[in-house]
């Protein structure tokens, strides 16, 4: 591939665009400029130009700047990223906001692969193929905390991969063993809507169930694991390398553990309410489990009072915070059995659904393509 790339597609509401790529992108920018291109929103460079014959002139124009700085110049076989993905935000159900991302220089691509939250072919492509450019879509309206990449898909003419960037509070996504395979999709709007609210979409919200309930079971397992640890130290007397423990020692080991618990219950808190909300133990084998989750989601609010008081600067003595927050933790260790298995047994809420049909639109007149 070039050092300095030109790619050129065709906009609906922008026109002639072009994209600057390559490791001296710099250059094709230059060339660009000096054709007649204004570099826009997101550093596309749009040709401002509706007259055909001026628009004819100017792309040759290109090809000769382009070459000045050893750039070359290249039409894409699809249209331009921005119009298909809000063409395809506009047909999924909730509010989508888009926005077109160009990773002009190769490396800037390798930044998405920790934050991609998938298993299939869009981070192997991400990994081993060039993506130019992209489009994210992101849900706005509360429902679910969702941002979706499109990218063109590598090696083909048409279509696209979509798949999902990793959801808060999860810090990154990459390698994950609950991650989501993105789909390939047709290119048409339509169709690249309904596949992905009946298949990805579905998929996707599986996928985040299964890895908050994870979630909450190692932190669970780990505070456990500490609270045995500190048990036994304190009924044996003994610190871990067997030296008996003096006064202060005692303090300053319990003082860490409840340090550390707390640290490992946010987790709990991060995922916990969530979860609950989808549990029904009245349609599982264990309906007595409602008094223990009604029981736990109690305990959640009083830790979370407890974060939210922290985060607003709300001054708190080690001690009056752990006195507020074991409790809490105490009676997610006793029920946590009955919460892991309603959570497993639950399943996330569905999704609204496509609607059957979609308004038409009256598209603009056709534009001749530009040549090169």
């Amino acid at each position: 591939m070039a050092d300095a790339q030109i790619i050129l597609a065709y906009s609906r509401t922008r026109g002639i665009v072009a994209i600057a790529s390559g490791e001296k992108y710099g250059a094709a920018g230059k060339a660009l400029v000096e054709s007649g291109f204004q570099r826009g929103e997101a550093g596309v460079y749009c040709l401002p130009s509706e007259d055909p014959d001026a628009s004819r002139t100017t792309l040759a124009g290109l090809v000769r700047r382009a070459a000045a700085h050893g750039a070359t110049v290249t039409a894409s076989s699809q249209r331009f990223i921005g119009d298909a993905a809000s063409d395809i935000a506009r047909l999924l159900p909730g509010q989508w906001e888009t926005q077109v991302e160009l990773y002009c220089h190769p490396v800037w691509q390798d930044d998405l692969v920790p934050w991609l939250w998938d298993s299939g072919e869009l981070v192997r492509a991400v990994q081993s193929e060039r993506i130019p450019y992209a489009a994210t879509l992101t849900l706005t309206d509360g429902m679910s905390e969702t941002t979706l990449l499109l990218v063109e898909r590598p090696g083909h003419q048409l279509g696209y991969l979509v798949g999902a960037f990793c959801p808060s509070p999860f810090e990154e996504g990459y390698g994950g063993p609950h991650a989501p395979a993105s789909i390939v999709l047709p290119p048409f709007p339509g169709r690249a809507a309904r596949a992905i609210t009946e298949r990805y979409l579905p998929a996707f919200d599986r996928a985040l169930h299964a890895r908050r309930t994870t979630a909450v079971a190692d932190a669970l397992d780990r505070i456990r694991s500490e609270h045995r640890v500190w048990t036994a130290m304190v009924a044996s007397g003994r610190d871990s390398d067997a030296t008996p423990l003096s006064f202060d020692a005692l303090g300053a080991a319990t003082a860490q553990f409840l340090d550390t618990t707390w640290r490992e219950f946010l987790t709990v808190t991060d995922h916990g309410p969530a979860l609950l909300d989808r549990c029904r133990p009245t349609a599982t084998p264990w309906p007595g489990d409602a008094e223990a989750l009604a029981q736990l989601a109690d305990a959640l609010t009083e830790a979370e009072t407890v974060r939210e008081d922290l985060a607003r600067g709300t001054p708190l003595t080690r001690a009056e915070r752990n006195a507020r927050t074991w409790p809490a933790v105490e009676t997610w260790l006793t029920c946590g059995d009955s919460f892991l298995r309603q959570a497993r047994a639950a399943s996330p809420y569905p999704r609204p659904a496509l609607t059957a049909t979609a308004p038409p639109r009256v598209l603009p007149p056709a534009r001749p393509a530009p040549h090169r």
